[in-house]
């Protein structure tokens, strides 16, 4: 009997094999085989500071875009231009807007004189599109045009960013934004949706192309590819909720982003939105290297508000970097010794950086100073990663709406001597 159950195991075995076990597939969003997703019925633009937005086409319910990979003479700030690598006559590239379950057709051009890819970075997509040169396609050679085509199963923030030689594409500027609007909104509708890409470099004075060999003093830290005086501001009216993206490939460092007068909501990763009871507040947000945060906060105070990366040598341009510390040198008649062989010469640094740039000293040819620009109250002694929120009772679109003007009782003012007197506080004497 046993050997009969043992033989008739085995028969049953044979017709009937058993089936090999499905391997799991990872969650992803489903494609919803919605229309295309349009501007103002479907989802809030985003505002790019200093950038644009990719234009698209409709071609069979499919949106089509055309990138160029191309050289371009880009201006960080007045006074300095490079020939960097960007896309459509832009640096940094047009920022991809989409919304989740769009059917996307991409044409790549390259117009470099190199190969190049388009990485969809952080994006869910087949393997042959992911961009990798040499390992999921062959890369785009100069004077080729190269299609990729996939659906947008996701919502959030993601990037692109060319993935052929990448430390110098990446490093000459070849970057961008996307942003993935979704399919059915959470949480509290926006009324502002700002897009910031961060990005560093290493521009030497009086050169004209970024150098891509650097690997730790970059000397332009930029926002939007802009570096303060010549960031856009980003511009709100009271009351209104604004969500901020942030976008960071690099190519090396972190960037702590602080926002001044506010506490916000960490909404989004790069993975997409945070469930609210997992969101927390902040007022500094990490942007590792090759990752997106997103922030939100009601815009309640008005004013004029700092936003930079906290980094301190990340708020410096160019002629921040690279020389003596003079700080505590007593320089006495060394200037007019000095002035003899070099006419003009003049010692700077010995009681610090903030006075550089507003004092307006000679620099190489196609550089700037290393901080600054004027403010409402005087000389702003930061540039780079710095730009100010700026929230008013009324706005004019995204208009600059100039300085803010405090009311009486909010602005801090010279202490007089009567004010010290009363409160007993003994006043300075003259040095």
């Amino acid at each position: 009997m046993a050997g009969g159950a043992l033989l008739l195991r085995g028969a049953r075995a044979e017709a009937q094999p058993a089936s090999p076990p499905k391997p799991e597939t990872p969650k992803r969003t489903s494609y919803t085989g919605a229309p295309p997703g349009m501007p103002h019925r479907d989802y809030q633009p985003v505002v790019v500071p200093n950038g644009s937005v990719l234009p698209w086409k409709l071609v069979d319910g499919v949106k089509v875009f055309h990138m160029v990979a191309e050289e371009v003479e880009h201006e960080f700030a007045p006074g300095l231009k490079a020939l960097c690598w960007g896309y459509n006559g832009q640096v940094h590239g047009p920022t991809i807007e989409v919304v989740e379950g769009d059917r996307v057709r991409f044409y790549v051009t390259n117009r470099l004189p190199a190969p190049t890819t388009v990485h969809w970075h952080g994006i869910l997509l087949p393997s042959g599109m992911d961009g990798v040169g040499g390992l999921n396609q062959k890369p785009i050679d100069p004077g080729e045009t190269f299609r990729y085509e996939f659906t947008f199963r996701q919502s959030g923030m993601g990037m692109y960013h060319s993935h052929h030689d990448e430390m110098t594409q990446i490093a000459m500027g070849m970057v961008g934004l996307i942003v993935i609007h979704p399919r059915h909104p959470t949480g509290p509708k926006v009324d502002k949706d700002f897009a910031l890409m961060l990005h560093e470099w290493r521009i030497d004075a009086g050169t004209r192309r970024p150098n891509p060999n650097e690997m730790t003093d970059f000397n332009m830290l930029t926002l939007n590819a802009k570096a303060f005086p010549a960031t856009a501001p980003l511009v709100v009216r009271k009351g209104e909720r604004v969500r901020i993206r942030l976008g960071n490939l690099g190519p090396m460092d972190h960037h702590p982003i602080h926002l001044h007068g506010y506490h916000f909501r960490v909404t989004e990763t790069d993975a997409g939105r945070i469930p609210e009871s997992a969101q927390w507040p902040e007022t500094t947000v990490l942007v590792p290297v090759g990752s997106t945060r997103t922030v939100e906060f009601v815009a309640d105070v008005p004013g004029d508000w700092a936003m930079h990366c906290h980094m301190t040598h990340h708020v410096m341009n160019q002629m921040g970097h690279a020389f003596p510390n003079v700080i505590g040198m007593k320089p006495g008649s060394l200037d007019a010794k000095v002035r003899k062989l070099l006419p003009g010469y003049m010692t700077m640094g010995q009681a610090g950086m903030g006075d550089m740039g507003e004092m307006g000293m000679p620099v190489p040819e196609n550089s700037i100073p290393m901080s600054g620009g004027e403010g409402k109250h005087g000389y702003i002694t930061m540039g780079g990663m710095f730009t100010v929120l700026k929230v008013r009772e009324h706005t004019n679109g995204q208009e600059d709406p100039g300085w803010y003007e405090n009311p009486p009782g909010t602005q801090a003012t010279t202490a007089t001597a009567a004010e010290l007197q009363r409160d007993g506080i003994e006043a300075p004497k003259p040095s």
